[in-house]
């Protein structure tokens, strides 16, 4: 089962994974430095975000290097453009309420 992407980014660590890897890939041991936490538990945040599409693993040798994935940020994105445009037509339509009354006044 796919973890909601809500519940995914809701945990700071997991954010900041997400920024670490923004700016260049990691291993894990590379990624659990950066944590006052056991590898253990950067390895199950590492888990969470690659079953939720933000992150890929790839075995490289005996390194497990993690990258940014696009598809995550791709479902985060639908849902936000969705109330974007809610938002957009929203106002569009008060503009044109005041509008329509400025010219009839």
């Amino acid at each position: 089962m796919t973890p909601d992407i809500f519940q995914t980014i809701a945990d700071p660590s997991r954010r900041e994974i997400l920024h670490l890897l923004s700016k260049e890939t990691l291993t894990i041991n590379e990624l659990a430095e950066n944590f006052e936490m056991s590898r253990p538990a950067v390895s199950k945040h590492i888990k969470i975000l690659s079953q939720s599409g933000f992150i890929t693993i790839r075995d490289i040798g005996r390194e497990r290097y993690c990258l940014l994935n696009q598809e995550g940020f791709n479902q985060l994105q639908e849902w936000i453009s969705y109330f974007d445009k809610f938002w957009h037509n929203k106002l569009r339509k008060l503009e044109t309420v005041l509008n329509n009354k400025s010219n009839n006044a």
